[in-house]
């Protein structure tokens, strides 16, 4: 039996700006791929909030939620995550809820804590807000109540949002959100896309102190996983080096826009870039097709995930496209 056979798969995209690219080719190429993912059966299509970096294309999460919802006609889309400390609780129940009613049944909101910005861009973005640990579930708790039908002399009523009981997801790299979507009976989204390294603790803990809630009767967990499919291993390794040299930038505190692969990249680098772009990366699957089936299946046996949530950012978008169809067949 295959072990993918009843794993849903999903894709987190960045609206990545390719190197000589511009973001009006970037949202293009993004919605190209929300249309593809629909067309293959994917299960979502979620955006991630990001500010001041050239190479992504998606601080304007929810206008783009909106967008690519426009484009498609029933995968669900959602934010994969807008970063809650950056936001009113109210402005985004209100535009989440605007979305929900546009898009029944389709709109999903998954939450990070993190700014996802320097700290210059936060305090652009919270001004002088001091973010305590406390204020997290806080916020959370309230987006849940905006989000629930209106009670009797509710003083606050979001509106639009009130009533459309928009899916919460939390998300997180640390134990943090694995411990909050436990209490809470939400469902968990792990970023080891580039954050692995407590992917099997976290999982643990969300699973060990779930409390079922009125929207969610057990468990459900989504693994993020960095994909570089092609048709053998060595053009996969190859295509890969794009997200290389972007990690390495982003160890250096270096981001520019998606660069084209290059031939014998690692090759060049220290051992101790090397381990850094390893432990950034050590849930990616790189390989032809039985690499990346095998790959998957280990993943997915190894953490019992309900979804698999694929980032894959190869420079050529044809050949990214491409990389969706082999992951859907491997999962066939």
């Amino acid at each position: 039996m295959n072990p993918l056979a009843d794993v849903k798969l999903s894709l987190l995209d960045l609206a990545a700006v390719r190197q000589g690219g511009s973001v009006a080719e970037a949202l293009r190429i993004a919605t190209d791929a929300a249309r593809h993912a629909e067309k293959l059966g994917f299960a979502r299509y979620w955006l991630a909030e990001h500010h001041n970096m050239p190479g992504i294309a998606s601080s304007a999460t929810a206008v783009l939620v909106g967008h690519m919802a426009g484009a498609t006609q029933t995968i669900r889309v959602g934010s994969g995550g807008v970063m809650l400390p950056n936001h009113a609780p109210l402005v985004v129940a209100e535009a989440f809820g605007t979305l929900a009613e546009l898009y029944p049944g389709r709109i999903d909101l998954g939450l990070g804590r993190a700014p996802g910005t320097d700290r210059l861009t936060m305090h652009a973005l919270r001004r002088e807000r001091i973010e305590r640990e406390d204020d997290f579930p806080r916020d959370v708790a309230e987006l849940q109540r905006l989000l629930a039908p209106a009670q009797p002399g509710q003083p606050l009523v979001a509106m639009p949002g009130a009533g459309t009981e928009v899916p919460i997801w939390l998300l997180g790299s640390s134990l943090f959100s694995a411990r909050l979507a436990a209490e809470r009976g939400l469902p968990y989204a792990f970023a080891s896309h580039f954050a692995p390294a407590l992917l099997h603790q976290a999982l643990a803990v969300y699973r060990g102190n779930f409390r079922p809630s009125p929207t969610l009767a057990q468990p459900y967990v989504i693994v993020g996983v960095p994909l570089v499919a092609a048709e053998t291993d060595d053009e996969a390794e190859f295509l890969a080096t794009s997200i290389f040299q972007r990690v390495l930038g982003i160890l250096r505190g270096d981001r520019r826009p998606l660069p084209p692969p290059v031939a014998g990249f690692l090759a060049g680098l220290s051992m101790q870039e090397k381990a850094g772009i390893g432990d950034f990366l050590g849930a990616a699957v790189i390989g032809g097709p039985d690499r990346v089936r095998e790959g998957l299946s280990t993943l997915r046996q190894a953490t019992q995930a309900d979804e698999l949530m694929l980032v894959c950012d190869i420079f050529d978008p044809a050949l990214r496209l491409r990389a969706l169809d082999i992951a859907a067949a491997a999962c066939a």
